[in-house]
């Protein structure tokens, strides 16, 4: 043999490791990847800025910096790390005149605003409350900054009043709490009588020393700004001559817990007027304000039907001068997220699901047509600058991914690296949208994904995943919780129905599901699993668990009930076990009382209808249960009473328990257990 020929099977080995040694993504990878979120353009539309957040090498604590990329510069030198090591930052803002970059840290302690130039150096802290400020907005002249944390209304601004309350309370010999009205609880914290509220504080000059006072603008009011759990500084905004506010506020008194009610105020910057709601003709959800660069027009989303959370959101224009109102955009059949106007306040840019899809639309304000500017994946953060702009967009096959372009439309700029670029030795499952025929002969979209090592002719056992909400999608995005590809990579084909209720298909498909949570989506989900293994015969139907989370771990309970043929496992997490005991232990109580037409006491027959725990005798596929003690949403005893069903019943079973999670399984070694844990699972009942 000469060298050339026996070097050759050497050089084909070489060239093919991608091929031979790719493995599926597995849930470590998931936790090591680098996350970036929250991109924000420089005025000038030159520099953008990030959060990047990162694992230790234990895979137990996560980090976030900022990092920082000249957009003027073509070449292919990657962003700049922009704050110090040892840093924990989030939330950047730009400076009016784009040379100083604000952010919050708890580097001292509590967290706090914080400013450094673009350029780099030290960071200087601008702030020194008591307490930590939640969210942020500096004003349009640079000289202030409206902030949002947790007092008690009787402190108003004086921060210490409230820390030396909380520390008073923690230092008592009882620990008993007295509560005379809802919400006792909230998603995972337990109320303790503080709001959430707005105040605004002058940003110390030069070499002043941080800020410790403020003023405050929003104590008169008996609601939370920004709204909690989840709310953040697009819920409230400055005009642009900076002398009044404008904050998304529910006042809802002893109802709050079964109100959607928010409306917009506004109140002078230096607190010297009451609040003046400005939707109070609107009884349902009003949130989102944005200014018009000449202050006489107010933007923001609206919903129409008090107590429906997953109602459309609106696009809205209001006459500040006369208060009219009209929707700009009323024929566009989509729920907008958020808003970005265009400078000269002819354009509404703004993001919503669509079809499966997540894109960012141009809404054009005189006539109302919307257009996608940025159409495929999931885009998660976008901003503007000029003709500049920069967004995180994920999809099925990569984590979010920073780009930026011009709305002009010009080529797509990488600014950070894609999940594929990040682990090149795994390879990623190739996945496809669907179509069938569902509940009332109307089309249902679904999506298939591939294991990860598909070979044409093989057949694979199938992981079907069942989305919650129920008014939720999973579609063309990525997630770090319920990701398809962790499946794939296993070596699971996955099936995902997005039946009637989910988001993104028209108003009239989301509603479909209210007060039919076990016929129409139960009836969809049968279809597309039928229409899926006729379409792709890799699906060995023989070989499934069906698997959900929230509603989706609902209707396996209610699948373990009424469809238990095609399933050898089940995963249930936080699901609803018993919907008329939800109704009464759930915090957020508009939810189950839009859902089933009315209250526990006034409609039952609702509550019992599609109600799991009367179909428990029929229940017989071992099932792996998850509950986190701290789910106020679906608590405990939903889980306990699964796992207690399926027990006495003598049917193969697993709990899986967090004392420490809510809702969400969210700290990096608690997702790798759960992803073990699940992939065991579906191995000792469909793995090779």
């Amino acid at each position: 043999m000469n060298l050339r020929s026996a070097l050759l099977p050497l050089c084909l080995l070489a060239a093919l490791p991608s091929l031979v040694a790719a493995r599926g993504l597995d849930v470590r990878d998931l936790q090591k990847l680098d996350r970036v979120s929250s991109p924000v353009l420089s005025p000038d539309g030159s520099t953008v800025v990030f959060a990047k957040r990162i694992v230790d090498a234990d895979v137990v604590k996560a980090s976030s910096s900022l990092w920082v990329r000249n957009l003027l510069t073509r070449d292919m030198a990657p962003p700049k790390r922009l704050t110090p090591e040892g840093w924990n930052v989030n939330s950047p803002s730009f400076s009016p005149d784009g040379k100083t970059v604000y952010f919050l840290s708890a580097k001292s302690g509590t967290q706090q605003l914080y400013a450094m130039p673009l350029v780099g150096g030290a960071p200087r802290q601008l702030t020194a409350f008591a307490l930590d400020v939640a969210s942020y907005k500096v004003s349009p002249d640079g000289t202030r900054v409206l902030f949002s944390t947790d007092t008690f209304a009787d402190c108003k601004a004086d921060f210490a009043c409230t820390k030396k309350r909380l520390d008073d309370t923690a230092a008592k010999k009882s620990s008993g709490v007295v509560y005379d009205g809802l919400f006792v609880r909230h998603w995972d914290t337990w109320a303790d009588g503080r709001r959430s509220r707005l105040f605004v504080a002058a940003l110390p000059e030069g070499k002043a020393k941080p800020v410790a006072s403020a003023t405050s603008l929003t104590d008169r009011l008996d609601g939370d700004a920004p709204s909690k759990p989840f709310g953040g500084a697009d819920e409230y905004t400055w005009s642009p001559d900076g002398a009044s506010v404008v904050a998304a506020i529910r006042v809802a008194g002893k109802g709050e817990a079964w109100s959607t009610n928010f409306d917009l105020y506004q109140v002078a910057a230096d607190g010297s007027s009451a609040p003046v709601n400005l939707t109070a003709a609107n009884p349902a959800w009003d949130t989102g304000p944005v200014f018009s660069a000449d202050g006489k027009t107010l933007f923001y989303r609206a919903m129409k039907r008090p107590g429906f959370e997953a109602d459309r959101f609106g696009l809205m224009a209001m006459d500040l001068a006369t208060k009219q109102v009209r929707e700009i955009a009323p024929s566009w059949d989509r729920s907008a997220d958020g808003i970005v106007v265009s400078k000269d306040g002819a354009t509404i840019y703004t993001t919503a699901q669509d079809v499966g899809q997540h894109p960012l639309f141009a809404v054009d304000v005189a006539s109302g047509t919307a257009k996608p500017v940025v159409a495929e994946g999931s885009i998660s953060a976008f901003d503007i600058a000029g003709d500049t702009l920069a967004f995180t967009r994920n999809t099925l096959k990569t984590g979010d991914q920073l780009f930026t372009t011009t709305l002009a439309g010009a080529p797509l700029r990488a600014i950070t690296p894609s999940a594929q670029d990040m682990l090149k030795d795994v390879s990623f499952g190739d996945f496809e949208q669907f179509t069938f025929t569902g509940w009332n002969n109307e089309t249902v979209h679904g999506y298939v994904v591939k294991p990860h090592d598909y070979v044409e002719g093989q057949k694979y056992p199938v992981a079907f995943l069942i989305h919650g909400g129920p008014q939720g999608s999973f579609g063309n995005g990525w997630s770090y919780r319920w990701n398809p590809q962790t499946y794939a990579g296993q070596g699971y084909a996955v099936v995902m129905i997005d039946f009637h209720g989910s988001t993104g298909y028209g108003q009239a498909f989301t509603d479909a599901i209210s007060q039919h949570w076990g016929d129409r989506p139960l009836e969809d989900l049968q279809k597309g699993w039928a229409a899926a293994q006729q379409k792709y015969a890799f699906l060995d139907g023989g070989k499934a668990c069906a698997l959900g989370a929230s509603y989706g771990g609902y209707m396996i309970n209610w699948i373990a009930g009424n469809w238990n043929e095609p399933w050898k496992c089940l995963v249930n997490h936080d699901g609803v076990f018993d919907t008329r005991s939800m109704g009464y232990v759930t915090e957020e109580l508009w939810f189950t009382e839009w859902e089933n037409g009315g209250t526990p006491f006034d409609r039952p027959e609702n509550y019992e209808k599609f109600n799991p725990v009367n179909h428990v005798a029929k229940w017989r596929v071992p099932m792996l249960v998850v509950q986190g003690e701290k789910d106020y949403r679906v608590p405990v005893d939903q889980g306990l009473s699964t796992f207690t069903a399926l027990q006495r019943k003598g049917i193969e079973s697993k709990l899986l328990y967090f004392p420490d999670e809510n809702h969400w399984v969210l700290k990096p070694q608690n997702s790798i257990l759960w992803h073990d844990t699940v992939n065991a699972w579906l191995k000792q009942h469909i793995g090779e």
